[in-house]
């Protein structure tokens, strides 16, 4: 039996609002995920233009706009409604895939060719970064900041995205 796939929804909006998700999921052991981008605050404060957090409960708060705990329909409508996101490699930017709707994804530890999609912006800064083994548990790779790219890279590739 085939499984029947609704088609990706492609809506592109006149809006400027920004989306950030900043957070991985939270590993058991406690530890802070290797996946999660060490300089929002220093990306945040070169940006010039309305953002929005989204996450859950128990992130830290970046922004003064911060939405907790959304339902994914009210996820869904914002991402249609902003002119772009940026994430680190989590949920939010298969979901923003989803949606049709180009991000800006954050990478360190993980590969965009396995877990990314080339519709966004994919952000690596070297591939000798990669953990090598792809399918193995993140809490036992340490999280490492030199291992991301600057907030002044993602700056550029924010401001020459679709306006």
């Amino acid at each position: 039996m085939e499984l029947e796939r609704k088609p990706r929804r492609c809506f592109q909006k006149d809006v400027s609002m920004i989306i950030i998700s900043p957070y991985a999921k939270a590993l058991r052991n406690g530890k802070n995920n290797p996946k999660n981008y060490p300089f929002w605050k220093e990306l945040i404060a070169l940006i010039d233009e309305p953002i929005i957090q989204v996450g859950i409960e128990g992130e830290e708060q970046l922004v003064p706009d911060f939405r907790k705990n959304l339902p994914l329909p009210e996820l869904r409508k914002l991402i249609q409604e902003c002119r772009i996101w940026i994430s680190c490699d989590s949920f939010f930017q298969h979901l923003g895939w989803d949606e049709g709707k180009q991000g800006i994804v954050l990478w360190s530890v993980s590969d965009p060719l396995i877990f990314g999609h080339s519709e966004n912006i994919n952000l690596l800064k070297d591939k000798a970064n990669l953990c090598p083994n792809q399918f193995f548990w993140w809490e036992f790779v340490e999280h490492d900041s030199n291992k991301f790219v600057s907030p002044d890279v993602v700056l550029k590739f924010l401001q020459t995205s679709t306006r």
